[in-house]
């Protein structure tokens, strides 16, 4: 379906962000921490209900309660019958009227907990359809989602057509709608061509450090033309398993001096301001919301085409350079182009930050809205 344009105003609602975490820097719970505090600031009564980790690391306002049914991550499978009674508990004795499943893996819980209760459900994926990990029970989640859930939300139209492929007989809405920006958009675009007084410019990467971010074909593209960039270095922010890997990769292809990795922070903003050149080395890809991050404080983007998201945000030769998914060489002769060219630099990155305001969450919040306002959304009790 294709939403209707927002609302002007809406009727108060209780609603509840049912996820895994708010306690991981990752792209899911920076979106589900946006959103919660945008539904707050719309009027609405907001809950996000964690299975696990007390203390998110991104902030929300005081409008958002937040509760976590345990302190740490534990095996669910061995908790999965005192998960489903803590969810319906928590479902009647706040009075909620809209679930939103931040995976769709969370319908194995939500279903049971909510059976007979009278409130809206959406599940919300931020993988693409391709991406099942492997997973029987991810597959049985989606295809229960679909038969179960009044909307199903997904973050490009390819990933609505593959939906819609494979289940005809939904009774969901499947519905595209992008994520929120989790940062403020400066009020004019900044300037990157002054970081001289600094003494360098940086090329910068935000992510997990796991292997479908593509930071080390990111090392291998750098290792390149590092040696031809006098003054640049590339920057990588995250964290997982990856890091010392990602660092004997630079020191064994000689470009340890110019590459840095540094721990994932909530403040990512301050490594926007800081960079010249976004790249985006990923492998999969299902949004990228570091991409409108980048594009918030203008600044131009060179990726791989790698998978739907990448491919629906960049616009290549207007506010990227987007070369071939796994072509090393074209990736560094576009880093590299980019880097000796500040007015191709200005131009993408005006292009990108013009682009980034339809990512404002506000604005991404009132969308959401029509989701339980028009009318296609039901109660299970009126069904």
């Amino acid at each position: 379906m294709t939403l209707a344009q927002p609302l002007t105003s809406t009727v108060p609602r209780t609603l509840c962000l049912f996820t895994g975490t708010l306690a991981a820097f990752a792209g899911a719970e920076r979106a589900t921490a946006t959103l919660a505090n945008a539904f707050a600031a719309r009027g609405h009564r907001v809950h996000v209900l964690s299975l696990w980790g007390h203390t998110p690391v991104f902030p929300l306002v005081p409008g958002v309660t937040h509760h976590a049914m345990f302190a740490e991550r534990v095996a669910f499978r061995h908790h999965y019958l005192s998960i489903v009674r803590q969810l319906r508990r928590y479902v009647r004795e706040h009075a909620i009227e809209v679930m939103i499943d931040v995976d769709p893996m969370l319908a194995l819980y939500t279903v049971p907990a909510t059976l007979g209760l009278p409130l809206q459900r959406i599940a919300w994926e931020h993988s693409t359809y391709a991406s099942d990990l492997g997973r029987r029970a991810r597959r049985w989640a989606r295809a229960l989602a679909a038969r179960r859930y009044d909307a199903v939300v997904v973050l490009t139209q390819a990933d609505r057509a593959a939906w819609q492929t494979h289940h005809p007989k939904a009774h969901a809405q499947f519905v595209t709608l992008p994520n929120p920006l989790g940062i403020a958009i400066p009020d004019a675009p900044p300037e990157h061509n002054d970081h001289e007084r600094d003494g360098e410019h940086c090329i910068l990467a935000v992510g997990r450090l796991v292997p479908e971010k593509g930071f080390d074909r990111l090392i291998d593209a750098w290792a390149r033309i590092a040696h031809d960039t006098c003054g640049w270095r590339v920057r990588i922010v995250g964290d997982g398993p990856l890091r010392a890997s990602l660092l004997t990769q630079a020191r064994d292809a000689g470009v340890s001096d110019s590459v840095e990795v540094l721990p994932a922070v909530a403040d990512i903003a301050q490594h926007y301001a800081r960079a010249s050149i976004y790249c985006l080395p990923s492998r999969r890809e299902s949004f990228g919301l570091v991409l409108i991050e980048a594009k918030a404080y203008a600044l131009p983007v060179v990726a791989y085409a790698a998978d739907a998201g990448p491919r629906a945000l960049l616009h290549d030769e207007v506010d990227s350079l987007v070369v071939d998914d796994g072509d090393i060489e074209a990736l560094a002769r576009a880093l590299f182009r980019l880097i000796g060219d500040a007015a191709l630099q200005r131009k993408l990155g005006l292009a990108g930050y013009a682009h980034a305001r339809d990512f404002r969450a506000d604005a991404i919040a009132a969308r959401w809205e029509t989701l339980w306002n028009g009318g296609q959304a039901t109660r299970e009790g009126a069904r």
